[in-house]
C-alpha cells in the first residue's frame, strides 16, 4: 500500500483513477492544480505522485521541475505527448516514469508497482551515512551536515554530492555524473554539471580557485577528496 498523490484536473479521469488505485489497496489524495501538489509533496510526503501535464495554473513540466528542487518523491508522468523529444525532456525534467493517454488501470498499476520496488532498492542499497572531513552524508534521509550544521541543498545537488562522496579520491567524468545522477546521455551538457559544481562549492564554503571537497581535474572531471 502507497500514499499517492493524483495531480488531475480532469474530473472523470481523477474518479476512474481513484477508484482504480483504491481498489488496489493505496490510498490516494487527489488534487486538481500544481500549487496544491507542491505544498503536499512539501508537508505530507506522499510515497508516488502521478502527474498530469495539462494543469489549469502551471504547466506539468515547470511543475515537475519545482517538485524536483524540494522532493525526490518518485513521480510518473501522464501525458498525451508521445514524440521521442518530449519524452526525453519529461524524464531528463525528473520523471521516473511516463504513461501516454488514454491508459487503462492495470497499465497505471503495474507502472506504479516497478516505480515502487526501484525506489525501495535504491534506499535499501544506501548505506547509512558517509563521512568526508567534517561533511557527513546520510543518503537514507537524504541529509547533508558540514561541521554538524545541516546544508540545505536541491535533490540534484545531494544526488551529485552523494555520487562523489561514495567514490573518494576517483576523478568522475562530467559523462559519468550525467549518466549515472540524472540517468540521461545527454552529449554537450556539461555546463549543466559545472553548474550545480559551482553551486555546491557555494554552500560547502570553497571555490574553483580555493576548493577544499570538489577538485576540477581539467579536460577530465571533478573528484572529491578529504581535506583532512
Amino acid at each position: 500500500m502507497a500514499m499517492i498523490l493524483l495531480v488531475e484536473d480532469d474530473r472523470i479521469i481523477t474518479a476512474a483513477l481513484t477508484r482504480a488505485l483504491t481498489d488496489a489497496g493505496h490510498v490516494v489524495r487527489p488534487v486538481g492544480q500544481a500549487a496544491q501538489a507542491l505544498k503536499i509533496v512539501t508537508q505530507e510526503r506522499p510515497d508516488l505522485v502521478i502527474l498530469d501535464l495539462g494543469l489549469p495554473d502551471i504547466d506539468g513540466t515547470d511543475a515537475l521541475r519545482m517538485m524536483r528542487t524540494v522532493s525526490d518523491v518518485p513521480v510518473i508522468v501522464a501525458t498525451a505527448r508521445r514524440s521521442e523529444a518530449d519524452i526525453i525532456a519529461l524524464l531528463s525534467a525528473g520523471a521516473d516514469d511516463y504513461v501516454t493517454k488514454p491508459f487503462s488501470g492495470g497499465h497505471i498499476l503495474a507502472r506504479i508497482s516497478a516505480v515502487l520496488r526501484r525506489a525501495r532498492t535504491t534506499i535499501e542499497q544506501q548505506p547509512n551515512a558517509i563521512t568526508v572531513g567534517e561533511l557527513v552524508i546520510k543518503p537514507r534521509q537524504r541529509r547533508v551536515e558540514l561541521r554538524g550544521e545541516p546544508l540545505q541543498l536541491t535533490r540534484r545537488e545531494f544526488d551529485v554530492l552523494a555520487y562523489l562522496a561514495e567514490r573518494v579520491g576517483q576523478v568522475i567524468s562530467r559523462r559519468e555524473l550525467m549518466n549515472q545522477v540524472w540517468q540521461q546521455a545527454r552529449i554537450g551538457e556539461e555546463q549543466t554539471i559545472d553548474v550545480h559544481i559551482s553551486w555546491l562549492r557555494r554552500k560547502l564554503g570553497e571555490t574553483a580557485a580555493k576548493p577544499r571537497y570538489l577538485h576540477t581535474v581539467r579536460g577530465v572531471g571533478v573528484m572529491m577528496v578529504d581535506p583532512q
